[in-house]
């Protein structure tokens, strides 16, 4: 591949926007990066600004993050006839993410059909989970079926462990870190010696702490109830827990973080939705730490994680027994490393960057592809 003047493509259809970034094929460097709100918009962004500076022939391949990669796929790949095909048949486990990222894929292999499409699965990072955190307590005639633990947010824990890496040295990596994936979306993961060990969501991306606008995990017999009472079907129950439920559920006002900080003294449901958030990443700190058996790092990355020093504090706080302190002045800051000089656990910030991961597997698929030809 001649790197010169070829570039590689990523592209992150999330639930609010599509994110897309154009990348050096050679060097990583990022050359350009937009969003929009929806595919037609995104499409018409990205022919556009290619068409501007570059060719679209020297776009070599396309990334798209596909947020469910089912029980098959352990590693970034690409995208054949017979992968859109299996892409298809998952619709059922995630059908908020996956119909609109499968149109995209094919949507833009028509804009570069010279470009190679490869899925980067968001789920490949804990595809190996060990099997009391990977098998649910339900059936196991449904494990055939594809029911499990799955995980998400897998492109943000790759890039964050290798930064971690770069920024602490390999022996840190190799420890015992809970990660902190805090935005609209939530969740946390346990590493050890650079393998998970578990983390909170499941299934789906409802699971786990609440979110924004996800309930996270609750009594299954509350939606038994609540289907009962109302009459709901399946599509309004997951619309109930996917869209309706999180801090907007608790406030009744909003799902931003910002907003309800800046609300709390003044509305109680508004404290309510902030304090639950904390208590339940904290819950899950503890869990994972008995999870890993002790903890050496705690990461916190994500839209409220890099930049809400109020949140970092208040999951932190009684959390001394595990020897997590902050410093006030650099977790205030939003510094890298944030915990007390005295404390024996290392507790850091670090923004994620999803789209590199994704380059980086790009970059290696291509260059593999080159050395067949």
């Amino acid at each position: 591949m001649d790197g010169g003047g070829a570039y590689l493509l990523t592209v992150n259809a999330g639930s609010s926007s599509i994110k897309f970034c154009l990348f050096n094929a050679e060097t990583l460097e990022e050359i350009h990066n937009d969003k929009a709100e929806d595919s037609e918009s995104a499409t018409r962004l990205i022919r556009e600004w290619v068409d501007e500076h570059a060719a679209p022939e020297q776009v070599v391949a396309v990334g798209h993050r596909v947020v469910h990669g089912g029980p098959h796929h352990a590693s970034s790949c690409v995208v054949t006839d017979e992968v859109i095909d299996e892409l298809n048949s998952l619709v059922p486990l995630d059908p908020e993410h996956l119909p609109d990222q499968i149109s995209l894929i094919e949507q833009l292999h028509e804009v570069f059909p010279a470009a190679t499409p490869i899925a980067c699965f968001d789920t490949a990072f804990f595809h190996d989970l060990p099997v009391e955190s990977r098998l649910l307590p339900i059936p196991r005639r449904y494990e055939a079926a594809g029911l499990r633990r799955y995980g998400f947010h897998g492109l943000s824990y790759v890039y964050l462990l290798h930064e971690f890496e770069r920024i602490a040295g390999p022996e840190a990596a190799r420890g015992k870190i809970i990660f902190a994936h805090l935005g609209n979306g939530a969740s946390l993961a346990a590493v050890s010696d650079g393998k998970p060990i578990d983390t909170s969501m499941g299934l789906t991306p409802a699971g786990g702490i609440p979110m924004s606008t996800r309930s996270g995990d609750i009594d299954p017999g509350i939606l038994t109830v609540i289907a009962h009472n109302q009459q709901l079907d399946a599509e309004q129950l997951s619309h109930l827990i996917g869209f309706e439920s999180g801090l907007l559920g608790i406030s009744e006002t909003t799902s931003d973080m910002k907003q309800l900080l800046d609300m709390e003294t003044t509305d109680q449901r508004a404290k309510e939705a902030v304090d639950i958030f904390c208590y339940s990443v904290r819950k899950f700190i503890g869990a994972y730490a008995a999870a890993l058996g002790g903890i050496n790092s705690l990461v916190f990355s994500g839209g409220i994680g890099e930049v809400s020093a109020p949140i970092r504090g208040r999951v932190c706080s009684d959390l001394a027994f595990l020897g997590i302190t902050l410093d006030e002045e650099r977790n205030q800051a939003s510094a890298e490393r944030i915990s007390a000089d005295n404390c024996s656990v290392g507790v850091h910030v670090i923004a994620t960057n999803e789209a590199l991961t994704m380059a980086r597997d790009m970059q290696n698929i291509i260059k593999g592809e080159d050395s067949n030809e």
